[in-house]
Formats: C-alpha cells, sequence, structure tokens
C-alpha cells in the first residue's frame, strides 16, 4: 500500500496540469493585493478571504480533474493488471492511491498557504490560528471530495465521475441553506429534504465557518467546528469503505 502511495505521489509530482494549477493559485493570491487596495479600510479581510478562496479552488481542480483520472488511467493503461498480479489487495490499491494524492495535494496547499502566509506578513497583517484552522478544514473538505470522487470512479466513467462529484461538493455546501429555506417557508417536504442532506453528505458549509469568521467577523461556538470535522472524518471513512468494496467487486475486462 506504502509503495502504491510513493509511486503515485512520484507520478503527479511531474504533472504539468498540477504545477499550472500551482502557478495560477500563486498568481491569483498574489493578485489580491490590487484587490484590496480598491477596498475601503478593509484590505486585511479582503486579502484573507481571496487567498483562501483561490487557495480551495485550485485544491477543487486538482482533485476533480486529476484525481479522477487516476484509476482510469491505471485501468485503461492495463497498468492495473501487472499491479493486482503482485501480493497487493485492490482495497489496498486503493487506499494508497488516496495516500498518494493526498500528500501531493497536502504539498500543494502547503506551498500556497505558505505564499499566502507571506502575503500577510509583508502587508503586516494578522495571521492569528484562524489562517491556519481555515487552511486546514478547506484541506479536509478536498480530502472528502477526493474520497467521493474514488468512489464515482469505481464504478462511472471519468466524465460522470467528475459531474457527480461537483453535483456533491455544490450540495454539500447547500444543506443549512435549504434548511433555513424550509424555515421560512414553514415547508414540511423541504424540511425532510435538508435532513435528508444533512446526514447523507459531509456539511461543507460547516468546514467553511473559519473563513466566514474571518469575513464576517462574527465568532462561533468551539463545539459547532469540532463536531461539523468529526463529521466529515466519518464520513471520509465510510465513502471510502464503500469505495474500496465496490473497486474489489469490479470487473475490468468490462471497464
Amino acid at each position: 500500500m506504502f509503495n502504491i502511495a510513493l509511486n503515485t505521489f512520484r507520478e503527479l509530482v511531474r504533472s504539468r496540469l498540477l504545477a499550472l494549477i500551482l502557478l495560477f493559485s500563486v498568481a491569483t493570491i498574489l493578485f489580491s493585493i490590487v484587490l484590496a487596495s480598491l477596498s475601503l479600510g478593509q484590505a486585511e479581510r479582503v486579502v484573507l478571504d481571496f487567498g483562501l478562496s483561490m487557495i480551495e479552488v485550485s485544491g477543487l481542480v486538482a482533485v476533480v480533474f486529476v484525481g479522477g483520472q487516476m484509476l482510469a488511467r491505471e485501468i485503461e493503461g492495463r497498468t492495473i493488471y501487472l499491479i493486482l498480479s503482485k501480493p497487493i489487495s485492490r482495497k489496498a490499491f486503493v487506499l494508497g492511491k488516496f495516500l498518494g494524492f493526498a500528500l501531493v495535494l497536502a504539498v500543494i496547499y502547503l506551498s500556497e498557504t505558505a505564499v499566502l502566509a507571506g502575503l500577510l506578513w509583508y502587508e503586516n497583517f494578522e495571521i492569528g490560528k484562524l489562517f491556519f484552522l481555515a487552511s486546514s478544514f478547506s484541506y479536509a473538505k478536498l480530502l472528502v471530495t477526493f474520497a467521493i470522487v474514488i468512489f464515482f470512479t469505481t464504478f462511472a466513467t471519468p466524465m460522470l465521475s467528475i459531474l457527480f462529484s461537483l453535483g456533491v461538493f455544490v450540495a454539500s455546501h447547500s444543506a443549512n441553506a435549504v434548511a433555513d429555506m424550509a424555515e421560512r417557508t414553514k415547508s414540511v417536504a423541504l424540511s425532510y429534504f435538508a435532513q435528508g442532506l444533512s446526514v447523507t453528505l459531509p456539511n461543507f458549509e460547516a468546514l467553511s465557518y473559519p473563513k466566514k469568521i474571518i469575513a464576517t467577523g462574527i465568532p462561533l461556538p468551539d463545539s459547532v467546528i469540532l463536531t461539523s470535522a468529526a463529521h466529515s472524518a466519518l464520513y471520509l471513512c465510510l465513502i471510502l469503505i464503500f469505495a474500496m468494496l465496490v473497486f474489489s467487486h469490479k470487473n475490468f475486462e468490462n471497464a
């Protein structure tokens, strides 16, 4: 499993697409200084919010368009047969791929976070714990998204996997909005739908709380943030287990 993870990491760090994503993200983070100069007394908040948003967007692009192709390339290139002919299970193969990409994503995130932190330091802006908490939660959010991508790629085409994963990502940000709408409209059906979303999907909106605190200045109880993190960690484990189970019974001859 660890050899699969290491080989995946070595393969992905040479990816030109990932390098372009990283360069584009760094460029947009630096561009936040221009936007901050146009704000009226909100320069620090603009740099933080825009920079953290660009880091998450670049990570999402990497997860969906690079991570979504990993298993498909192994199957289409027939290298999956060579790998599985060795003493390694299909479950370990999936887990190794996940860990390898998670390590690459961590390197990208650390690089972009360091650039943003350096920019904040250069501009004499405060770098508090919320900054690192927001970046960490954003990384956790993308790890869950990547697990969802892997799950879909075990039984769907890469294009459908991308569409399904993006749909889940958007829906996971909308559970709280749907619940608020149900409360305002007093709709029972909408309320049940919101509860269904909150149970079956990770609450990405809650994982965005640290970034929202930075943007709005309104604090939230620590218990809410910790509960959201625990729920996402549980969801990550469950979706990975489902992905490994489906991949274990996949018929490659029909792939």
